[in-house]
């Protein structure tokens, strides 16, 4: 009976031996931290192609909806006013990109078009519950730079991080 239970003992502790050995070359610390390396590489790549749906900002602007504002006719990003700043200066902590986008605005109180200067604030990671807006018109193609809207414009700063955007009047539409 002893030699049957020490057999028995003998092969539990070669299958648990081999499976312990198994789990260490598949589970160890370098494999842990290649697997996690891999899911966080994978979920970076697949997130700006995940969908959303903007058909619920897009219809109709309500008088009292900020995109709708027509100082924001070209602005695509976060509105400064709803992350700490106002319409024109940015929230504290960050600073105006280098370079911007231009865009021409009707202002529907005096009917005059007016260009409007688009500055992303950089520096700040993006408040979660500012409002985004994308109101591309006269958007242009990207090989016309100063008024393509769909680039990183903090690109030019020290701090590349998008904060949120800024509108500013520079003039009269001649």
């Amino acid at each position: 009976m002893t030699r049957l239970i020490d057999k028995l003992m003998k092969s539990l502790d070669r299958r648990v031996e081999t499976g312990a050995r198994t789990a260490a070359r598949s589970l160890g610390r370098r494999s842990f931290m290649a697997k996690a390396g891999a899911t966080i590489l994978g979920g970076v790549v697949a997130s700006p192609i995940l969908p959303f749906d903007r058909r619920a900002s897009a219809a109709g602007a309500a008088e009292d909806d900020a995109c709708g504002y027509w100082r924001h006719c070209a602005l695509d990003g976060n509105l400064c006013s709803t992350s700490g700043g106002s319409l024109t200066q940015c929230p504290p902590g960050s600073s105006a990109s280098a370079v911007s986008w231009v865009g021409t605005c009707s202002n529907p109180e005096d009917g005059r078009d007016y260009l409007v200067s688009y500055n992303d604030c950089c520096g700040k990671p993006q408040v979660g519950s500012a409002t985004f807006c994308y109101t591309s018109e006269g958007e242009r193609p990207g090989y016309r730079m100063g008024l393509y809207n769909d680039i990183n414009w903090c690109m030019a700063n020290t701090d590349k991080g998008y904060h949120c955007t800024v509108s500013v009047v520079v003039g009269l539409a001649e």
